[in-house]
């Protein structure tokens, strides 16, 4: 199958699935080419498509092979009419609040050694940015969050934990998340959200979709406990 306006790759995904890879300059812009596709493809959505994985350059679609074999869907994928769909349809943002330097969940003195920038500067710039969600997944609700300020690009912990506690925001490379329950993980943690990502049985179980933007707030620790109350977690 031919790469065709901004697909530059399209690969089969098991009997019942097409991953279509997007092009761009940077990963940003091929993102935003998913982010246009996949709002595409939700407008137009043909009845044999049962579901739909943006990542951060690619997105997969699952389809019914009673309906439609591999090049209906490609077919069905090339005619898209795409312009302007990105545009049409915003984005949600989502106000996260951190206390930072939270006793469970702080690692900005590594941070600091691998970044040369001091504790508050660092809390600082993590703020400045308002991220994209590239994809969802690794656990329930995780939504990859990109791209961190070069100077905050931290490598993945040599030994990850084996339990990060939920609610903890991390850095790795330059990228930003919040781990939305319990679980192991290599990242670097900055403090804790107080809000849950992950509300299993609700009608949209996840917070944060594919193409959100999240931007992140400090709060005490008075606050964040008055939060986490509000919530219904463990203070």
């Amino acid at each position: 199958m031919q790469p065709f306006g901004t697909i530059r790759a399209v690969q089969t995904a098991g009997e019942d699935g097409l991953i279509f890879y997007t092009s761009g300059a940077d990963l940003a812009t091929q993102n935003q080419a998913v982010t246009a596709l996949h709002q595409a493809l939700i407008a137009h959505r043909p009845r044999w498509l049962t579901e739909l994985v943006p990542s951060y350059d690619s997105l997969m679609l699952v389809f019914d092979m009673i309906e439609v074999d591999f090049h209906g869907v490609y077919q069905f994928v090339e005619q898209l009419p795409i312009d302007n769909i990105n545009s049409q349809t915003a984005s949600t943002l989502h106000r996260l609040p951190v206390w930072y330097g939270a006793p469970e969940a702080n690692d900005l003195e590594l941070v600091s050694t691998a970044t040369g920038l001091s504790a508050e500067e660092i809390i600082e710039r993590h703020q400045q940015s308002a991220y994209t969600v590239f994809a969802v997944g690794f656990a329930p609700g995780f939504a990859y969050l990109g791209e961190l300020a070069a100077e905050l690009a931290t490598p993945r912990l040599a030994n990850p934990r084996k339990a990060v506690p939920k609610g903890a925001v991390a850095i790795a490379d330059r990228q930003t998340a919040v781990y939305p329950d319990v679980s192991p993980g290599g990242w670097h943690l900055l403090g804790l959200c107080p809000v849950s990502l992950y509300k299993p049985g609700a009608k949209e179980p996840t917070l944060m979709q594919a193409g959100d933007k999240v931007e992140f707030y400090a709060i005490s620790e008075d606050e964040y406990h008055a939060l986490a109350q509000t919530a219904g977690r463990p203070a």
